[in-house]
């Protein structure tokens, strides 16, 4: 079942039929898989993975790592939860090493993202510092490689 799981993962637009004959379970076994997955929150979500560069779609993603106090009997985990419940807020993990939390979020425009960090973030209490680093450009993204964009979707004219 796991090789199932890492289908999914890989392509969740697969059809059960696909799924099946990659998987060797029959269409009816992915099906009841599929379900109990979903039933059992293993599988949280169906997502697509798009290249917003190649739209007319402003946006700015920012990864921020943030030092916090961790409290008695919760540890990291209020804080992660409060962090983790505004829209702006696309994943929060706890990380090892010289900070805490890494919190990646989106916005249409740096000033948005220095806003929710200056605003919502850093005042949040038991934060006791953070860091923010701009995505640039996003080369690879779960297994998937961003291609690079034709010659003359690069070239900028300065006048």
């Amino acid at each position: 079942m796991k090789k199932l799981l890492q289908l999914l993962e890989d392509d969740c637009t697969l059809t059960h039929a696909q799924l099946a004959s990659l998987s060797g379970l029959s269409e009816a076994e992915v099906a009841a898989a599929i379900q109990k997955y979903e039933q059992d929150r293993v599988i949280l979500g169906y997502t697509a993975i798009v290249d917003w560069d190649r739209t007319d779609r402003e946006s700015v993603t920012a990864l921020i790592e943030v030092n916090v106090t961790p409290q008695r009997g919760d540890g990291f985990d209020r804080v992660a939860r409060r962090i983790y419940q505004y829209d702006e807020v696309e994943s929060v993990y706890l990380m090892s090493g010289s900070f805490d939390l890494t919190v990646i979020i989106s916005g249409r425009s740096l000033k948005e993202v220095a806003l929710f960090v200056g605003e919502k973030l850093a005042p949040l209490e038991d934060v006791t510092g953070t860091a923010t680093h701009f995505i640039l450009k996003k080369y690879k993204e779960k297994h998937l490689v961003f291609p690079k964009q034709e010659a003359q979707e690069e070239r900028f004219v300065f006048e």
